[in-house]
């Protein structure tokens, strides 16, 4: 497994995301331990997840405590291994999604997410994402005190727009790590904040990279381009999208989305795919 950096570690240059282990639609325990077992043996050293990944309203951190668990069970050096959560973004139980970027609230947050991981530090925080409701920066301001104060490792930040970058960065004092952002074949909206993620060395990483958990597995049918060179190489279009993406800057971090062992180890071995000049050229264009 190749690495990249994010604060002054090294992870793989491919992570996995937890959130389908833990909505609507999600798979036994035994599956999920599975699935994140099978990430570990084939390298993957980030696991991404958040308190509002969970179904209903009584299992906040659902996903934090499972991945927490996983790690523990695996029984192989995990010392390299980094997590990364989130706080700000918040699911009642009824389906929706609701935000809270109080200062007070995202500190009340990481103390519980530092709980449910059961870590010194959380390695990477994240401040999931802009509530209308509260001026960026003192939400940033919040994740500063939980950086200053050790309570987190690492800080970052989601669904940022350039500004909010460059704002975030300012407010942390240059320790900025890393941006959270969608992006996708089918979602390139947030190609100016990657190229302002390469420009300041920050990590830039795509979520639901493959299109979301419904829409995967139809990404050769809707981009021709990747089915194409996918074929070339013998490999999956899902495939030449993660390698895709790695070659677009080596602040790019994908972290697909999965509750399967078998899509996980797949994922994986994008890391080793090398794809040519013309052939992302071709995919930029798709």
């Amino acid at each position: 497994m190749q690495t990249r950096r994010i604060g002054d570690v090294d992870v793989s240059s491919i992570g996995l995301g937890g959130m389908p282990m833990s909505i609507e639609g999600r798979p036994d325990e035994e599956r999920s331990v599975a699935t994140i077992h099978a990430a570990l043996d084939a390298g993957i050293t980030l696991f991404d997840t958040a308190d509002a990944y969970h179904r209903d309203a009584g299992e906040v951190g659902h996903n934090e405590s499972l991945i927490a668990r996983a790690i523990a069970s695996h029984g192989g050096d995990t010392s390299n291994v980094l997590v990364a959560t989130k706080g700000g973004h918040l699911r009642p139980g009824d389906g929706s999604w609701t935000l809270n970027g109080s200062p007070e609230y995202l500190k009340q947050a990481a103390d519980a997410s530092l709980k449910r991981l059961g870590v010194e530090a959380i390695g990477l925080y994240q401040f999931h994402r802009p509530d209308p409701n509260v001026p960026y920066g003192e939400s940033v301001g919040a994740i500063r005190d939980l950086l200053d104060a050790g309570k987190i490792r690492f800080a970052g930040i989601s669904n940022a727009n350039p500004e909010q970058i460059k704002q975030a960065n300012d407010i942390l004092g240059g320790r900025l790590v890393s941006v959270q952002n969608q992006f996708s074949p089918a979602f390139r909206s947030s190609e100016p904040e990657l190229e302002l993620c390469a420009e300041l060395g920050i990590a830039f990483l795509p979520w639901s990279p493959l299109g979301g958990i419904t829409k995967a597995s139809e990404l050769g049918s809707r981009f021709a381009p990747f089915a194409e060179v996918a074929k070339a190489h013998g490999v999956s279009p899902q495939q030449v999208t993660l390698a895709w993406m790695l070659a677009k800057a080596p602040i790019v971090i994908p972290i697909p989305g999965s509750s399967r062992p078998e899509t996980t180890r797949a994922s994986a071995q994008a890391a080793a795919l090398s794809l040519t000049a013309d052939e992302v050229a071709t995919l930029d264009a798709a």
